[in-house]
């Protein structure tokens, strides 16, 4: 679906391109047919893609660092189409001072769903992957690294007042948030400002809380610890 005549990924890719320390962005999507038109997304904007099995999420994400001999993975869910550039660059200078395999900034909720970053070194992965056979840790790719802190060094970042909204839900699951995330973009569009901070939709959205209301009755798809 688009908005101002651009699919919701080109949203998420335009926002990643500006993070210096990215090096490549690898588009990991699955080998369905379905997919094709995702495949050629990724061409036309400039970005390598990776396809690899539906339901192994943990393996097609491992195979995709893989495939451009990645040292370090910054993961991305594809349904975070306003994610903060500001806040992945952060998420992986946390990562890059301290002496960890796992960096995330979802740990603890405090973040506006919709910011999440994980940041992991390739070599966690694969021994984690190795380790696990679990049906949802396969589809869940950093779920066992999360789950066993004696493994894998863990550091976390904590979302600062301005921006603790952990209740704010700027993903892309359901028509209605496809709404709400229309809304913002062209709010912010027809003030000029494409590339909106996390701060700057915070605020705006509590000018206008009322806008809570278009996507409030979705249920989010979790998973077990």
């Amino acid at each position: 679906m688009e908005v101002d005549g651009k699919p919701m990924l080109y949203y998420l890719v335009k926002r990643l391109k500006q993070i210096p320390r990215i090096d490549e962005i690898v588009l990991a999507t699955t080998t369905n047919e379905t997919d094709d038109v995702l495949v050629d997304f990724a061409k036309n904007v400039g970005i390598s893609f990776f396809r690899g099995s539906e339901d192994d999420v943990m393996g097609r994400v491992l195979r995709a660092g893989q495939s451009i001999d990645a040292d370090v993975i910054v993961e991305i869910c594809g349904d975070c189409p306003l994610i903060d550039p500001q806040i992945i660059g952060q998420t992986i200078s946390m990562f890059l001072a301290n002496d960890v395999d796992y960096a995330c900034n979802n740990f603890e909720k405090t973040y506006p769903m919709g910011m999440d970053t994980q940041v992991f070194k390739l070599s966690a992965l694969e021994k984690s992957a190795k380790m696990t056979d679990h049906p949802l840790d396969r589809e869940h790719v950093t779920r066992h690294i999360r789950n066993h802190p004696e493994i894998f060094k863990h550091v976390y970042l904590v979302a600062p007042e301005e921006i603790n909204f952990p209740d704010l839900e700027v993903t892309l699951d359901e028509p209605s948030d496809f709404e709400f995330i229309k809304n913002i973009i062209q709010k912010f569009r027809v003030d000029g400002k494409e590339n909106f901070s996390c701060l700057e939709m915070v605020n705006y959205i509590k000018m206008n809380p009322s806008l809570l209301n278009i996507n409030q009755e979705v249920k989010r798809k979790g998973y077990n610890k």
